[in-house]
């Protein structure tokens, strides 16, 4: 499918990429939101918790939009309940998932998280699919992009999942990494990198044999920690095997249901290659977008709702 013609124009201050990345985080305000906790058990042991949300009618029309978050993310993040608003104001029930260890609780396992784990998605799927929903979307940011282009691209899925849209998706890991290693991203590299270490340091406690706090603190970059913990604590070689396998880019030929992936040129998180224009062009249902601006999960508008809410919930109504 050809590539869309972004329509996106923000505000003057809102053209500049790390503008739009760090004013939602900090300042944006999300009201009117009631979310109910499930914790979902799953097969191997462990536990998901999906924050639920309603939508008004939504029990006539029995459709879902499951959210996925970004690294260190969770289900109360500004860009997940800006959105599940938007989405219940229009007559959607939301899913919003907190990835395993990101919901305020370390988990029962050894294993947490990662890009992609399609696997834990595929089970909340099927989990969400027998409360009797006929339509289940999915919506993923960043990370929770690339989980979510994963899964639609390298295994059959049930016919219930009808679209999907994703938001600045580093579809290319090691890409993404290579950006986010740049000068100008130290501050939110560093950001990372702390919050990393703070929950592999509360897993240390949990499994002392597996991991140690020496190894904890001796990493200095993501690299370090994927090659340490993530790579090793789901089953890859190391960290490059991880991005290898796990980058979403070489399953985009593979997705049968319309997709939306937009990604803002000025964000400064994804390199040239999580701008898969070429995928695009080849499978009639994936649409790309790449408005010039928005930084990083930052598409302000004025008023409640952003650009990328507004996008999500128009792409999905087709649908």
């Amino acid at each position: 499918m050809p590539i869309i013609t972004s329509q996106y124009t923000p505000p003057y201050f809102f053209r500049n990429g790390h503008f739009s990345t760090i004013f939602p985080n900090l300042l944006r305000k999300v009201n009117g939101i009631d979310q109910q906790r499930e914790r979902v058990e799953l097969d191997d042991g462990d536990f998901i918790d999906i924050d639920w949300s309603y939508g008004a009618n939504s029990e006539s029309t029995r459709r879902v939009a499951v959210l996925i978050h970004g690294l260190e993310g969770n289900a109360q993040r500004q860009y997940i309940t800006g959105l599940a608003r938007h989405l219940n104001n229009n007559h959607w029930d939301v899913a919003a998932v907190n990835l395993r260890n990101c919901s305020g609780e370390v988990n029962r396992l050894y294993r947490s998280y990662n890009a992609g784990v399609s696997d834990d998605l595929s089970s909340i799927i099927t989990h969400i699919i027998e409360k009797d929903y006929g339509t289940v979307s999915i919506c993923g940011f960043s990370l929770g992009g690339n989980i979510a282009l994963k899964y639609l691209g390298e295994r059959t899925i049930p016919s219930q999942v009808k679209s999907a849209v994703t938001v600045s998706v580093p579809c290319d890991l090691y890409d993404s990494l290579l950006a986010i290693n740049k000068p100008y991203n130290f501050i939110y590299q560093q950001r990372f990198i702390r919050s990393l270490k703070k929950k592999l340091l509360e897993r240390q406690d949990v499994f002392p044999d597996r991991i140690s706090k020496s190894d904890i603190n001796a990493c200095k970059s993501l690299m370090d920690i994927d090659d340490l913990y993530t790579s090793k604590a789901h089953g890859y070689i190391d960290a490059i095997d991880y991005y290898q396998k796990c980058s979403s880019k070489q399953f985009l030929k593979n997705i049968k249901i319309p997709t939306l992936i937009i990604n803002a040129k000025n964000d400064t998180f994804l390199g040239d290659s999580c701008y898969p224009s070429e995928e695009a062009k080849e499978n009639a249902n994936l649409f790309l977008e790449t408005p010039n601006f928005g930084g990083h999960v930052g598409f302000y508008l004025r008023g409640e709702t952003y650009y990328n809410e507004h996008k999500t919930v128009a792409f999905l109504q087709k649908w």
